[in-house]
This record gives C-alpha cells, sequence and structure tokens, in this order.
C-alpha cells in the first residue's frame, strides 16, 4: 500500500515540472535532460541498504555561467527497494573536462523513510558529485555519490551513503 501512494505522490510531482512558457524565447536545440539512475542506498550501512531507483530533470535553458561555473537547477525523485522515498529541487554545477562532466550537486528535499533507514527528519539535504562520460545521441553515462542529511534538524542524524549508475538523455 505505501509504494503505491509513494507511486501516485511520484507521479504528482513529476506532473507538476516546468513546462515551456510563451514569454521564453525557445532555442531550436534540444533543453531538457534527464537523468534516470539505479544504485545502492545506504550501502555504508549494513542493516539498512537497500536498493534505489530515481530520475532527474534538468531545463538547460535555465542554466547560468558564474564565477563557480556552469549552474542550473535540478528536480528529482528517488524510491528504494524498503518504500524510502526523497523528493528534492536545488542546484548543480557542470564542469567539462573533455568528454568527461563533473557534475557536483546540492538539493534540499522531502524525505519519507517509509520501511527503510529513519533519517531523523522530513527535511534532509542531498549532497552529491558525479563524473559522467558523454556519448553520442546527445546522451550520457555515469556514476554518482551522494549524501543525505539532515544537519542535525532533527534528534538524531545518521545520514545515508548511497552510490549509483547514471543514464542521462537530452531531448
Amino acid at each position: 500500500m505505501k509504494l503505491n501512494k509513494t507511486i501516485i505522490i511520484l507521479i504528482t510531482f513529476l506532473s507538476c515540472l516546468p513546462v515551456k512558457s510563451d514569454e521564453i524565447e525557445l532555442d531550436k536545440n534540444k533543453n531538457t535532460e534527464f537523468n534516470v539512475y539505479t544504485g545502492m542506498f545506504d550501502f555504508s550501512d549494513n542493516g539498512k541498504r537497500a536498493t534505489l531507483v530515481g530520475v532527474q530533470h534538468q531545463n538547460e535553458e535555465l542554466n547560468r555561467d558564474t564565477f563557480l561555473g556552469n549552474l542550473s537547477p535540478i528536480t528529482g525523485a528517488m524510491i528504494t527497494a524498503d518504500n524510502a522515498a526523497y523528493f528534492y529541487t536545488g542546484i548543480q554545477a557542470q564542469y567539462k573536462l573533455g568528454s568527461l562532466n563533473l557534475t557536483p550537486s546540492f538539493a534540499p528535499g522531502y524525505y519519507n523513510e517509509g520501511n527503510g533507514k529513519d533519517l531523523g527528519h522530513a527535511l534532509e539535504f542531498k549532497s552529491e558529485v558525479q563524473l559522467s562520460l558523454e556519448l553520442p545521441k546527445d546522451s550520457q553515462f555515469g556514476f554518482s555519490y551522494n549524501h543525505l542529511s539532515n544537519a542535525s534538524l532533527g534528534d538524531k542524524n545518521p545520514g545515508a551513503n548511497s552510490y549509483m549508475f547514471n543514464f542521462f538523455k537530452k531531448f
């Protein structure tokens, strides 16, 4: 029952992603990137380790070149085999190193433990670093590592370390 509730929340969340506006002049190039990923949630905790799957959206029309590099907003969600779910929105930087991309990101979000690990608070912060290789046809393959923490907002703050394999596609 909790899995169905989480899937409904995920579908609702994804349907709220921004759509193209008439007020913004659109580039004819591909401007939306989706990242589909899978991996291991909290791989460093033998008792609460679980497989995870997720999706992340990035709209390249909102990229900005700053002194920190190319920054853009991200929005995404992941769910574990234990029905824990995390919905987030934040910012990422992208640094191109030839055909490799180094992408650190930070995203606060809502965490629901389901039958998974109790992270101590509903508000969790995701810090992530990702390394990806550009492939033909506007796609990439990558590996990422992230850490979820509530920054001691809750009574406890055990955190969770996860790794993921990522596939990106621009549309």
